[in-house]
């Protein structure tokens, strides 16, 4: 059974109200201050019956121009519309208003109510409706029943019944993406139960026991019990009117415009992408950078729109826009919205939100990409979206929230660009994406940053993996630089060794003076022996070509010709070589030693000693045992 939500519209003072409760026996007006004004200020629900049994919900708007946020709130969630109208006042300001919003929200379907017609002789009565049927003309109520009746006499009751269900009849189904989003457009306490909250469930189903975060400001609470249409449910579902008793949560955590959804799923936004429709009415240009009100769900927000190729929008003009929102909301590509003038305050357009994670528009962007978000196909949008998403990546449930595809059928064709290669998996947990392109260009960047390594120090085998990490930047994801990585060496363009990486073919090319100053440098570590210089003394040795002396010494350290114990002190790897063979005959005959016998055994000084000991713990030949060293392999 399809889950409907009917909403009203229409002029103040109109009938709105009267019409619910001659239908529901409800009167929507709860509000001390509605009952002593006469008007409808806040929004009212109520459930109602249709003659073949089926249950929906109808959501009571506000008619006053001042309260017209207060029906956009409303609005946003409703299937189909009832345009009341009176007969003896006929279309007024707020019914040309309410009519255009319906318009901006996408809404399709709907039928006109001509109340009061107990106030009015059969004449007027046949000059309003040929009125309101011109008014309607070029609307998406153009075709639709318009049904006098009087909620005072009860004449004309049935047949408005009669004809809203046949245009129920001609719904079609509410499209869902499965993912769970309630917009929030009431919250009140009750006594022994807590924080509720009320809204039109926008997609999804949720139930008792879940947990829910509560966007945006990323508290998250439990599902203490539902209603849908005023009962008690155990499970509430897309299209229904519902209330949810929140445990865990303070009521004056919540206002209007907040989303529940589930943990995990929903960002909020600080830019939005938007296909924008400007009202003819609105009189005068909208200009670039101008403050604006915009309504999305049951939110509304300060916004600042941006145009990004043009200064202005001409009133009667469609374009495309960002939207820079002074609060964070909640959205996803497909939603509709709703714009109005700062001051005065009065509907100027609305549209759809095309993209909800939207960044700044770059430059380069390619021409006709945001007409493709808009209105392309399925693998169109995706390959935007993963685009946009750059190195970061995106998970296939973020990418149904910024194309508008159930989670489903986004899956399904993420499969297919996968096989196809035109989309890389970086996060299997995750199920987070990069697109081929992003990652191509990042391998590009990797060869060029190693490349440019190389030219700046000619003499070094290559790059640290950490350096070259830090150097692409901090931001780069570790599972996305290993994979880069492992992808370059198997295809055979880098070459790592040990903790560092070059180029394949690579070769460190010493000129006529460098292999003079290594043979050199190469000669004084040789004689020295197991008392080589510190580096300082090297440095001073060779002042005037320090800089050459820094480039010999990394080279000889990455071709082991020395080795670093620490960063004052190198050995030539022969000098290491003999030391390490006489050390292991001197344990294999005692079964262990200490600093004295090693003393003994080379005439070192305790300079020398300490860091030969622990270099070649370090080396695996010895393991410490108390105060002593013995061999690792006779421990083991």
């Amino acid at each position: 059974m399809k889950h409907i939500i009917l909403g009203t519209a229409g002029h103040v003072d109109h009938g709105k109200t009267s019409l619910i409760k001659a239908l529901t026996n409800i009167d929507t007006d709860r509000l001390k201050e509605e009952k002593e004004r006469g008007i409808t200020i806040e929004l009212g629900f109520a459930p109602l019956v249709l003659p073949d049994g089926q249950k929906i919900g109808i959501v009571d708007v506000p008619g006053h121009e001042k309260f017209v946020k207060n029906m956009v709130a409303g609005a946003g969630g409703i299937d189909l519309v009832a345009l009341v109208i009176a007969a003896d006042e006929g279309v007024m300001p707020q019914t040309r208003e309410h009519l255009e919003i319906c318009e901006l929200l996408g809404i399709k379907k709907g039928l006109v109510a001509l109340t009061k017609t107990d106030m009015v002789d059969k004449e007027w009565l046949a000059l309003v409706q040929e009125d309101v049927r011109g008014f309607l003309k070029g609307t998406f109520l153009e075709a639709s029943p318009i049904v006098p009746l009087s909620s005072v006499t009860g004449t004309g009751l049935p047949e408005f019944l009669q004809a809203l269900g046949e245009v129920i009849s001609t719904l079609e189904e509410r499209t869902d993406s499965g993912l769970f989003r309630l917009p929030v457009d009431r919250v009140f306490t009750m006594k022994g139960f807590g924080t509720v909250v009320t809204g039109t469930l926008a997609s999804g189903k949720i139930r008792v026991g879940d947990t829910v975060t509560i966007m945006p400001s990323g508290a998250q609470a439990k599902i203490r019990g539902i209603q849908v249409h005023n009962e008690t449910s155990e499970v509430a579902q897309a299209g229904q009117r519902t209330a949810i008793n929140l445990q865990g949560i303070d009521r004056a955590t919540i206002e209007r415009g907040f989303v529940l959804t589930c943990p995990s799923t929903f960002e909020a936004s600080n830019r939005l992408e938007v296909s924008i429709k400007y009202l003819a009415r609105a009189g005068k240009k909208l200009k670039n950078r101008a403050l604006v009100r915009f309504h999305t769900g049951t939110s509304e927000t300060i916004s600042r729109i941006i145009l990004p190729d043009r200064e202005e929008i001409e009133p009667g003009e469609e374009t495309y826009a960002q939207l820079i929102p002074a609060t964070p909301v909640v959205a996803m590509s497909g939603d509709r919205f709703v714009i109005r003038s700062y001051s005065p305050v009065t509907t100027v357009g609305g549209g759809e939100i095309i993209d909800p994670l939207a960044t700044k528009r770059r430059k380069t962007s390619a021409p006709g990409e945001t007409e493709k978000l808009h209105r392309g196909t399925g693998e169109e949008k995706t390959d935007i979206i993963l685009d946009r998403a750059g190195l970061d990546g995106i998970s296939s449930l973020s990418l149904a929230i910024r194309t508008g595809l159930p989670p489903g059928k986004q899956e399904r064709l993420l499969e297919k660009m996968l096989s196809e290669k035109r989309a890389l998996l970086i996060d299997r947990d995750e199920r987070r994406v990069v697109s081929s392109r992003a990652y191509r260009d990042f391998q590009d960047r990797v060869l060029s940053e190693i490349s440019a390594y190389h030219s700046k120090y000619p003499l070094k085998e290559g790059i640290s993996r950490e350096e070259l990490r830090t150097t692409l930047g901090d931001f780069i994801d570790p599972k996305l630089f290993s994979k880069a990585m492992k992808d370059l060496g198997d295809e055979g363009k880098v070459v790592a060794a040990k903790e560092n990486v070059r180029i394949e073919g690579h070769a460190v090319n010493l000129k006529e003076d460098e292999v003079q100053l290594r043979e050199e440098i190469t000669g004084i570590y040789q004689n020295a022996a197991l008392t080589p210089p510190s580096t300082k003394e090297i440095m001073e040795k060779f002042s005037g070509k320090r800089k050459a002396v820094v480039d010999i010494l990394s080279f000889m350290l990455s071709t082991n010709v020395l080795i670093k114990l620490n960063e004052d002190m190198y050995f030539h790897r022969e000098a290491l070589d003999r030391l390490r063979e006489d050390y292991r005959k001197l344990l294999m005959k005692d079964g262990k030693a200490s600093p004295a016998t090693f003393k003994d055994m080379t005439g070192l000084s305790r300079k020398f000693i300490i860091p030969l000991m622990e270099y070649f713990d370090k080396t695996k030949l010895t393991i410490r045992v108390e105060n002593h060293r013995m061999l690792r392999e006779r421990t083991t």
